[in-house]
């Protein structure tokens, strides 16, 4: 079995973070190097058909966090504390409920255990269309882009994983062809009977409907020790957008 590629930095208590769709552990590098200095030792993992990881056909939560466990026993780590962003976020709850016995902590950050639509596709068309002819530079797939979608740092996101190919070629580190027929597995929610009895926090951005009010009773359901708390001026990607204040709470949810 493959082992997901990772970024290991700090030492103490081991703390797997997980970026979202069409993520990549690099966007947590910021982060993750204030969590290695707060004592804890980080790893940035990329998932599945993400980033540096292997490209599979198959993808769905299950194996997402089967994926978690093989990287746990490679690295030889008994239990660790884990933090997730959106589509890492299902990973992490996936991972919590299905081994509690591997997990201390568990940090949800802007998703809920519920079924999400479909809803990247203007993005997942976007990318096939620009993918049809070799990309020769970033500016070069930046100006493609902008043709679809408008926001500037959606765009820069995708384009954090731009990588050469080989001489003048560039391509996508996430696997493109397989995510964009996933898309109902990547909205699934974990399994209607699961449930996590550890120290359980969830974040979520003010400005983001990805966590509502309707949502509370199914997350104290599945995780009856959780808390929810609200990041201020912070849309879905709160990590990125008040990564101060995301910080903070996670910290001090960890070490309490």
């Amino acid at each position: 079995m493959p082992i997901l590629h990772s970024k290991i930095i700090g030492e103490g208590k081991p703390l797997l973070v997980l970026h979202g769709f069409l993520g990549m552990a690099d966007n947590w590098k910021t982060l993750g190097a204030q969590f290695a200095n707060a004592g804890f030792e980080a790893h940035l993992i990329d998932q599945r058909n993400h980033g540096k990881s292997f490209h599979s056909e198959n993808f769905n939560y299950d194996l997402l966090a089967q994926d978690l466990e093989f990287y746990m026993a490679h690295y030889g780590l008994s239990k660790v504390h884990l933090l997730g962003h959106s589509m890492g976020g299902k990973t992490a709850m996936q991972m919590a409920c299905s081994n509690a016995e591997m997990v201390d902590k568990l940090i949800v950050a802007d998703i809920a255990p519920k079924f999400y639509p479909p809803h990247h596709q203007d993005i997942i068309n976007a990318l096939n269309a620009i993918s049809v002819e070799p990309l020769r530079s970033r500016s070069e797939a930046n100006t493609q882009l902008s043709g679809y979608i408008n926001e500037i740092g959606i765009r820069q996101f995708l384009l954090k994983n731009l990588y050469w190919i080989e001489k003048e070629k560039l391509g996508f580190r996430f696997n493109l062809p397989v995510l964009s027929h996933k898309m109902e597995e990547i909205g699934e929610n974990i399994g209607s009977t699961d449930t996590f009895g550890g120290p359980t926090l969830f974040l979520r951005g003010d400005r983001s409907e990805y966590v509502v009010q309707n949502d509370i009773p199914a997350i104290k359901r599945h995780f009856p020790k959780a808390s929810i708390e609200t990041i201020e001026n912070a849309g879905h990607w709160l990590h990125a957008e008040n990564p101060k204040q995301f910080l903070e709470k996670s910290l001090t949810f960890l070490n309490c």
